[in-house]
């Protein structure tokens, strides 16, 4: 589902800080930091065919020639139109015209509104991607990144809220394979040794989409890691992993929660068998003072040794966190101090911090 819990607003660009942060680069760049997939999202809208939606390709040319400078300010100015149009009681009736024929609309039920909103998202592909750099330790070199969802609104909803929203009207899944569409596109300016992770649901990874989608992408199996996002019930254990099979033997990889496995009888653990066992914030706060909290993180270790597993943290935010996870022996590990998420591919290959880095295949060898 490539979301993060600390979604930033869409038209916002957070550079990196702390350890192993690259310095800002020259000039306006934080200002053009999105102009490459806004630019992009136009690009898509403007060539497709259909003639049910040329109007609203007209518009949205008209908006371009408007504000040749500012495809961020056209984005939002065509969601919002569209979400107007679909919210109308006649949608097909442009802005303008619809002003003169319904004088006060009855309100829209919170449900249509919302499934109205998801719609326009899926309808003009609303949404773009951050990377988030994931490091190795202790030495600190970018091996891979997290893909997180960015969406083009003018509210400043955070990521989480938008793909509840859509879950909520059943449109989650659609929500899900639109921003792993959209993640693995964007995947391709990412620097070839680098693995790729991505979140999804296991309902969304049970879906008979996904399989084509990942296979037939620019991205080579061997460079993705499936982030497992959310709990598992127990009955769909097998499904998932017979799902999942065909595309682990080709090289994809599969990551969890700690906070998640930690609640999960040892077969069903034995039976995903998971690559990647991720601590979330909660494992990592405080962990520097804290007996119980590397306790809780030292259990994890040994299951994921038990399991021939890696260990990662995520949410590391402070360097005397950093040094409590590179003491347990952790693996990789991710979070502010490491390099915040950012939406332009110039930082993607700053991150590197130096050529004579080694090309990495995975999160640890």
């Amino acid at each position: 589902m490539s979301r993060d819990d600390n979604s930033l607003h869409a038209l916002t660009n957070s550079r990196p800080t702390g350890w192993g942060a690259q310095a800002a680069l020259p000039g306006d760049m934080g200002e053009i930091s999105v102009r490459w997939q806004a630019h992009q999202i136009i690009a898509e809208l403007l060539a497709e065919s259909d003639p049910a939606t040329e109007w609203t390709r007209e518009q949205l040319r008209a908006l371009c020639e408007a504000h040749p400078d500012n495809p961020e300010h056209v984005l939002l100015e065509h969601l919002t139109a569209t979400t107007e149009l679909a919210n109308a009681e006649n949608g097909a009736i442009p802005v303008g015209e619809r002003a003169q024929a319904v004088a006060a609309p009855e309100p829209v039920p919170f449900t249509r509104r919302s499934r109205n909103r998801i719609e326009a998202i899926l309808a003009d592909k609303m949404l773009m991607t951050a990377f988030q750099p994931i490091r190795r330790l202790p030495e600190g070199q970018v091996i891979g990144v997290e893909a997180l969802t960015r969406f083009v609104s003018d509210d400043g909803a955070s990521a989480d809220h938008w793909f509840t929203e859509a879950e909520s009207v059943g449109l989650g899944t659609d929500l899900e394979i639109a921003a792993l569409h959209r993640a693995l596109s964007a995947a391709q300016a990412v620097p070839d040794h680098m693995f790729i992770a991505l979140n999804l649901t296991p309902a969304t990874c049970a879906d008979p989409r996904i399989p084509g989608l990942l296979e037939h992408s620019q991205l080579a199996l061997d460079r993705m890691v499936i982030d497992l996002n959310g709990s598992i019930p127990l009955e769909q254990y097998p499904s998932l992993t017979a799902a999942l099979a065909p595309l682990r033997g080709r090289g994809l990889r599969i990551a969890v929660n700690g906070a998640e496995v930690g609640f999960t009888s040892m077969d069903q653990v034995l039976e995903l068998h998971p690559d990647i066992i991720k601590l979330d914030r909660s494992f990592i706060a405080g962990i520097e003072d804290s007996p119980g909290q590397r306790l809780r993180a030292a259990a994890m270790g040994e299951l994921a040794r038990y399991i021939d597993a890696v260990l990662g943290a995520q949410g590391v935010e402070t360097p005397q966190e950093l040094e409590a996870v590179t003491e347990l022996g952790m693996a990789a590990a991710q979070g502010y101090l490491l390099g915040r998420p950012s939406v332009h591919p110039l930082d993607w290959n700053a991150w590197i911090r130096s050529e004579s880095e080694t090309a990495a295949s995975g999160p640890a060898s």
